[in-house]
This record gives C-alpha cells, structure tokens and sequence, in this order.
C-alpha cells in the first residue's frame, strides 16, 4: 500500500500555524526557541519544508527518520534540511516533549541577490542524513549559541534596509564554523571513519573482482555510498578530509589499479580490456586512463616490454 503523503510547507508562516507558534516577524527568516514547542502529536508524520532548516536539540526523545534511517537525538547535535527533503517523525503517544535547542528558518528568497544564495550550495551537509548529524562540544554549541542570538536580536529588530545583509552576515559565519566542526567531527572519529575506509576498499575491489564491472559498469557513487549505509555527500565529505580524494575519484583510482594490473600481467587488448572493466567504448576507457596516469594504455603496456 503506498505511503501517506508528507505534509507540505510552503511558507515558514504555516510551519509556525501548525506548531502552534505566533506569526514569524519577517515572511521569510525565523529563529524558534525549541523550548515553545511544548508537546507533539502521536503517530507517525512525514513533512516537506521548501524552505532551509538548521537545528539545534537536546534531548529531543522522539524517533526521527531521514533517508530511512534512525536518529536518536539524546545529546546537542545539529543537523541541516535543504528545500524538499522528507523528515519523518515516529511518536508512540503525545507527551510533553523535554527538549530546548532552537531552529533557524529561512526561505531560498531570503537569499536572492546575494552571493549566498548560489555559495549555499556548497555545504555538503545540506545533503546529510540526520544519522550522520553535527555532535557538538560544549565550547562548539556556545559559538553556534551565540550566533543565533545575534540572528534572533536582529529578528527581533525593526525591519530595515540592514536587516537582511546583517542576517546573512551571520548565517554565513553560522555555516562556516559548521563545516569547521564537521570537519573536526570527520576527523576525531578516527576508528568509526576507518572502518568506512575498509568497508569502501573491499567494496571496490569485491565489485571490481566481479560479473558486476562487465556487466553493469563503473560503480556510481550512490551505490557506494547506500552499500556503506551513508549519504553520497557525507562519504564524499569524509573521503576528501581523510584521503583528499572524493568517492568518485577512489572509484576510478581502483580502475586504474585493475587495468593497469590487466596491462601488465595478461595478454588482452586494450579493447577487451576497457570492456572486462564495464566500458562499452574502448575510446572512453582509454581516455580516462591517460587522464589519470599521463600515458595511454599502449604506452603503459610498452613500458613492461
């Protein structure tokens, strides 16, 4: 039977309504103190918002699922939703829910006509599953704290032709300081992140030992990314800070290991080759490989004779 479909907010305004907040102060930016939000609804509840949300909790007991897989928000941690991401909400009964935090909304057009409104789309962690959420230290959360207040005490202000610039100010300063601690996060979660490494090199070379490579192709970075129960983003994120590499690019890394072992060890032409390697044009696989090691199959081949 198909799923019920998730409720849809168009405006911050009627997020507000169904939340049962007062009327945001400016249509299209709000800071919510998560403290007002006194109880949830039991059952199940699936929305969309076309607008961005960033959001700090503690102690938000409610299971929550984004891109099919569970959270459970007990300690500070932050996560982001980008316009047109499904967040599902799983509550047993409806209880007062003993939570504090706060929530940032803004809509795309709040954006427009400044350099934000494109530079947005380069954090990565717009594109994160709520699993892979930013935990904060205590000296961490009172930096992000800070910044909202400054936010919130523009909010508050009289509307005028600062306001915005001010507010966007500090939303790209809030989004710096969360690439810095994702980051941080990316890296003191040493033997968590080395187990994906290992998962991810006996991936490729389990899928680059199989029928799959001549049969489906190259690997595609969702797949990689679902088979290590991770976001295409988050991987991607995680590699470049580990390695320096992106997903994509340990992909073809793992491609030119096998061909070059195949060019070195056995007699099949390079056609046959490009095609036990999933290419369904030789051109395109010789190609790839003089991009990545300066020489053409051939001439790598030669260079063992």
């Amino acid at each position: 039977m198909a799923g019920t479909q998730p409720h849809r907010f168009k405006t911050i305004s009627e997020f507000h309504a169904f939340r049962g907040l007062p009327k945001p102060q400016h249509p299209l930016v709000s800071v919510i103190n998560v403290d007002n939000i006194t109880e949830v609804p039991a059952g199940e509840f699936s929305m969309v918002k076309d607008f961005y949300s960033i959001a700090m909790k503690r102690n938000f007991n409610i299971k929550m699922k984004y891109g099919q897989q569970q959270y459970d928000f007990n300690e500070g941690t932050m996560f982001f939703m980008a316009p047109g991401q499904v967040l599902k909400l799983e509550v047993d009964k409806p209880t007062p829910v003993k939570q504090s935090g706060w929530m940032l909304l803004f809509h795309p057009d709040f954006l427009w006509n400044t350099p934000l409104a494109k530079g947005i789309k380069q954090y990565e962690f717009f594109d994160y599953a709520v699993h892979e959420a930013l935990f904060l230290s205590d000296k961490e959360e009172t930096i992000l704290n800070g910044i909202i207040q400054n936010i919130e005490q523009e909010y508050h202000s009289n509307i005028d032709k600062f306001s915005q610039n001010i507010i966007i100010a500090q939303l790209e300063l809030l989004l710096s300081y969360s690439e810095r601690f994702y980051q941080r996060q990316f890296i003191t979660r040493k033997i968590a992140n080395h187990q994906i490494l290992d998962k991810l090199e006996s991936l490729l070379n389990d899928y680059f030992s199989s029928e799959a490579l001549a049969t489906q192709g190259l690997p595609t970075v969702t797949y990689v990314a679902e088979e290590l129960a991770v976001s295409p983003g988050y991987l991607s994120g995680l590699l470049k800070t580990l390695t320096g590499l992106s997903t994509q690019q340990h992909i073809h890394q793992t491609l030119i290991e096998k061909a070059k072992e195949k060019l070195s060890t056995t007699g099949l032409s390079v056609s046959e080759i490009a095609y036990q390697l999933g290419f369904e044009h030789p051109q395109s696989f010789s190609k790839l490989f003089k991009t990545k090691t300066q020489v053409s199959p051939l001439e790598f081949r030669a260079s063992f004779n």
